[in-house]
């Protein structure tokens, strides 16, 4: 049997664990469980190179710095495909298929989330091993999860006679959507599987179920493949093809209707990380159910889930409650309503809030800034430039900028001009002055921004060079 060849889902903006997770940093990309993002664990999940081919990851054209990032810290190598434009799951799995099968149409995928947590990665390696084979048989093997609690929060699977290939998958009779918690406890005493939302196909028995089924998100995946183009290191799916798919889910598009569709028992540890009350499930807790994380403390309180990176949060007398404060938000929920919190997030962007989409800390390929503090014309941010990182060659014509360094030493382009600029010196840029920012040395250079002008927006930027293609 040939290797398997892992393609992680990377896109989703993971807005149901705000305001740790928002748009412009999502949830597969933060230490929700652990000390590593869960895009991370998966990427190291199939790091055994006896049955995983190196990973594709499949991510949002604005994620692909930080998914470059983050596989450099852990020391993994992945095809990055781009998607131009989001089109929902069907498209992405499409593409994940078609450049798979440009290698070997008969090629063995495994599709994988990047927002899940498996505790068992020994297992995991071996039934993806297992479900290979019944997928080299031409079936759709889907991974279904033995129930310990009445989630409402995941579909169902009602497994079915068993498969000559293998008796230990079986036939997939029908998928249920989330049920009310009564049918719930009814699927569990039925032998009802979660629906995990990861499977294993043969890539070739994908397309040709799209095509039956969804003929124009096949031929869009195919094409965008087929014309992709490089970008640095990434490969960019063309968006003429790819926005033409339409907007389906590959469950909707193809795992409900085809007739392939299969589930292999997946007893791995497996959790979807898709609230704050499964946060609190997975992660350590002390002797009165409490999950504690940063800057927090309780006291006279039960079941209750505090983090703080930043402000001290102190909690008294509460009992199953979430509490996650971050620089510029708080959320305080009860566990039960933790499945609101996508709603809550909804009503922020219609109230136009920027703390709905938008962290404080926004990364760039360079490193990142962050707000400080800001009024009606001025604006502080502190400014992080990894070693050898370099911002473009720009001009703002509204604002003029003081960089004083705190740490490490700028190289700075001014109007022509290199200057080097040193621990606890600065440099004045004037509005309309042509200027670049870099990092020649080996640590972090650190510095605060002081932006002062008419308007101090993000748009007020003309690139002229840049490095990471962004001109």
């Amino acid at each position: 049997m040939s290797r398997v060849q892992p393609v992680i889902m990377c896109g989703g903006s993971g807005t149901r664990v705000w305001p740790e997770s928002r748009e412009s940093l999502p949830k597969q990309f933060i230490p929700l469980i652990g000390d590593r993002s869960t895009f991370q664990a998966i990427v190291e999940l199939v790091g055994d190179r006896a049955i995983f081919d190196p990973p594709i990851v499949i991510t949002n054209f604005a994620y692909r710095f930080r998914v470059a990032e983050q596989l450099t810290e852990i020391g993994a190598e992945a095809t990055v495909l781009l998607e131009p434009e989001r089109r929902d799951s069907a498209a992405a799995v499409g593409a994940g298929a078609a450049w798979a099968a440009m290698r070997d149409p008969k090629t063995i995928v495994a599709v994988l989330a990047a927002d899940h947590v498996v505790k068992d990665g020994k297992r995991f390696a071996e039934l993806c091993a297992q479900a290979a084979v019944a997928a080299a048989a031409g079936e759709i093997v889907t991974f279904g999860v033995t129930p310990d609690h009445p989630a409402t929060g995941y579909g169902y699977i009602h497994p079915g006679e068993p498969l000559a290939v293998d008796p230990q998958v079986r036939r997939v009779e029908r998928f249920v959507e989330k049920p009310s918690e009564e049918r719930a406890r009814e699927f569990i005493e039925s032998g009802y599987l979660w629906n995990s939302g990861n499977f294993v196909f043969r890539a070739d028995v994908m397309l040709e179920e799209l095509a039956r089924f969804e003929p124009e998100v096949a031929a869009a995946a195919s094409q965008a493949v087929a014309l992709a183009g490089k970008d640095l290191s990434f490969i960019v799916l063309d968006r003429e093809f790819f926005a033409r798919a339409p907007k389906i889910s590959i469950d909707y598009a193809v795992m409900e209707r085809t007739h392939r569709a299969a589930v292999l028992a997946f007893d791995v540890g497996w959790s979807d990380v898709g609230q704050w009350s499964t946060v609190w499930r997975l992660s350590p807790r002390d002797a009165d159910g409490n999950s504690l994380r940063g800057r927090a403390v309780a006291i006279d309180s039960s079941n209750v889930l505090v983090r703080s990176d930043e402000h001290l949060a102190a909690v008294i007398g509460l009992d199953n409650i979430i509490v996650v404060a971050t620089g510029d938000a708080v959320l305080v929920a009860h566990q039960s309503k933790a499945d609101k919190v996508k709603q809550l997030v909804e009503q922020l962007k219609l109230e136009r809030h920027p703390e709905a989409t938008q962290h404080r800390r926004m990364y760039r390929p360079w490193g990142y800034y962050q707000s400080i503090d800001q009024g009606a014309r001025y604006q502080v941010k502190r400014i992080v430039v990894r070693p050898g990182g370099r911002l473009s060659l720009q001009k703002h014509y509204h604002r003029a900028e003081h960089w004083i360094v705190v740490r490490g030493a700028a190289e700075v382009t001014l109007d022509g001009n290199d200057h080097l600029v040193h621990e606890n010196e600065s440099i004045y840029l004037p509005i309309g002055s042509n200027h670049r920012l870099a990092n020649p040395g080996k640590i972090d250079l650190e510095l605060i921004e002081v932006q002062t002008g008419s308007y101090l927006g993000e748009d007020d930027i003309v690139r002229f060079e840049d490095v990471y293609n962004r001109v």
